[in-house]
């Protein structure tokens, strides 16, 4: 495969590597070309024209580590509250990497090796990538300046409750050693804490060809009790809230996000059926013993942060009444 170069964007410097004797006036950055060049065969390389002073990103740039499908709606969301910033996306392969550049986002792999630091970083990539989750968030809150936020988006999974009862961001979370999901996502939360971070906890992300109800339809079959209670969140709102915890500049905190509406595994597939929007017929949950979930309440997250989600309930998404 041939190198494909693209021109993107610019680097800056800061006023800080001006000397106080030149251009005394000078108080933005000052930009410099930057290209990007890659290959399928090859990693991304960053090279910079300039040869002097320490090269740095502009006051709301973004590095997104992680940029899938939320990734890429963060990005989105973020350049419409600041249109002249610079956004970047960590990933692991060069795979989607044309894909980013065309969305705006300048790729770089996880591999390239550089000082530089970001004053946003938002963590959006899932545990199932790697084997050192907690090992993966820390070099990522090392990759942040400390001006702006540092946000992972966590799940709503390490709640202690099981039994289809109330749950909100008070509840206590589970012990280390229940499962090695939680773990990594305990792990992971608490060297986010450890940097001043912030985490939102989100319940299960959905958006049209995308969620649970999306997996349930193409099995046709599952085996799973059909009076589970479970709790979802629009990949949109998903995005708009952690915009929201980026832009306060926040430290230390837990969020959660979540549509305030729950919903039982049949009733999920009701309003599939409901809407008529599916092409595919569920047949139906064949379990009876299988864990309970929870209601999820996210009221304290919005009164704190003042957002509402764009998508109040799956029925209102599908455009049906509960």
């Amino acid at each position: 495969m041939g190198t494909i170069s693209c021109v993107s964007n610019f680097i800056f410097l800061s006023k800080n590597s001006i000397s106080s004797s030149s251009l005394p006036f000078f108080k933005k950055p000052i930009p410099i070309f930057q290209s990007f060049n890659f290959s399928s065969s090859s990693s991304l390389q960053v090279s910079a024209s300039s040869t002097s002073g320490k090269a740095m990103v502009g006051e709301n740039d973004l590095l997104i580590v992680g940029p899938g499908v939320l990734g890429r709606l963060v990005a989105e969301k973020w350049r419409e509250e600041h249109p002249g910033c610079q956004i970047y996306g960590q990933t692991v392969t060069t795979d989607q990497h044309n894909e980013l550049i065309s969305l705006g986002i300048n790729p770089f792999l996880k591999e390239t090796k550089t000082d530089q630091k970001f004053p946003y970083v938002i963590f959006c990539a899932p545990p199932s990538k790697t084997p050192d989750y907690a090992g993966d968030i820390r070099l990522a809150a090392l990759s942040w300046n400390g001006e702006g936020s540092f946000v992972f988006t966590s799940s709503s999974a390490p709640y202690d409750c099981n039994d289809n009862g109330p749950c909100d961001e008070d509840t206590p979370t589970v012990p280390i050693g229940r499962s090695p999901r939680t773990d990594a996502l305990l792990k992971a939360e608490k060297v986010v804490l450890e940097f001043d971070g912030c985490v939102v906890r989100l319940a299960g992300l959905y958006k049209m060809d995308r969620g649970a109800h999306s997996y349930w339809l193409h099995k046709g079959t599952v085996d799973a009790r059909p009076d589970h209670i479970l709790n979802l969140i629009h990949y949109e709102d998903a995005a708009s809230l952690s915009v929201t915890i980026l832009k306060k500049k926040l430290r230390g905190r837990i969020f959660l996000g979540c549509d305030n509406h729950p919903l039982s595994r049949q009733e999920v597939m009701d309003l599939v059926d409901k809407s008529g929007k599916f092409d595919k017929k569920f047949q139906g949950f064949t379990g009876t013993s299988d864990p309970l979930g929870n209601k999820l309440n996210n009221s304290n997250t919005r009164k704190e942060l003042g957002w509402e989600p764009k998508y109040p309930s799956f029925a209102h998404f599908l455009g049906v009444s509960e």
